[in-house]
């Protein structure tokens, strides 16, 4: 025989009630010898954020804009990486660029025409990252002129055997919140004695 079920009491909202803010588990403030998995967007424990390529430029940026995010990857039907696009690119000279060359309007620019493709995407292995400290991934992308970079680990067991998996992603943007700096699209930082002096490997 099933319990009764009984109603639960209600209570007035207190005032000046916040909501929960979602916390991946990174810690707030690192260091540079942190390890590098410190600062990783870690997608076991994260959605990623993807988008269709035939999605148009303006709604993607208003996607990262909810999502609180500045890189979306672009997948297909089937979920493979087709290639990524970032606000950087949305916003820069990409979309004026491929306007004037494809004559169309801006509203009929889509994610498809200025992403970067799969091909051309540069990507760090995880076994490389665990051995590595946030000092360590800073240089690489400031060498790389660079606002983000992918993990991938192998894929596992099953019908992606074989092949690679994007595991995790950095931003400098996640980074320097976590340093307490501020690391510019440019490569350039402002404070923690400029980057202790670039890492102090320049």
């Amino acid at each position: 025989m099933s319990k009764p079920y009984h109603a639960l009491p209600s209570h007035r909202l207190h005032p000046q009630t916040s909501c929960h803010h979602y916390n991946q588990g990174l810690p707030e403030k690192v260091g540079l010898d942190n390890p590098a998995t410190d600062a990783m967007t870690d997608l076991k424990r994260v959605k990623a954020i993807t988008v269709d390529p035939s999605t148009p430029i303006d709604i993607a940026l208003q996607k990262m804009i909810h999502a609180e995010v500045r890189l979306l990857l672009v997948t297909n039907d089937s979920g493979s990486i087709l290639g990524l696009i970032t606000a950087r690119d949305i916003m820069g000279e990409k979309p004026i660029n491929h306007a004037a060359r494809a004559r169309i309007p801006h509203e009929a620019i889509l994610v498809e025409h200025i992403m970067t493709p799969s091909e051309q995407i540069q990507v760090l292995r995880m076994g490389d990252v665990l051995r590595a400290s946030l000092g360590d991934i800073i240089l690489t992308l400031k060498e790389a002129n660079r606002q983000h970079a992918l993990v991938v680990e192998p894929a596992g067991e099953g019908i992606t055997a074989g092949n690679e998996i994007v595991r995790g992603i950095f931003s400098t943007t996640q980074i320097g919140k976590q340093l307490g700096v501020e690391i510019q699209p440019t490569g350039k930082v402002q404070n923690f004695a400029e980057l202790e002096a670039l890492l102090g490997k320049t």
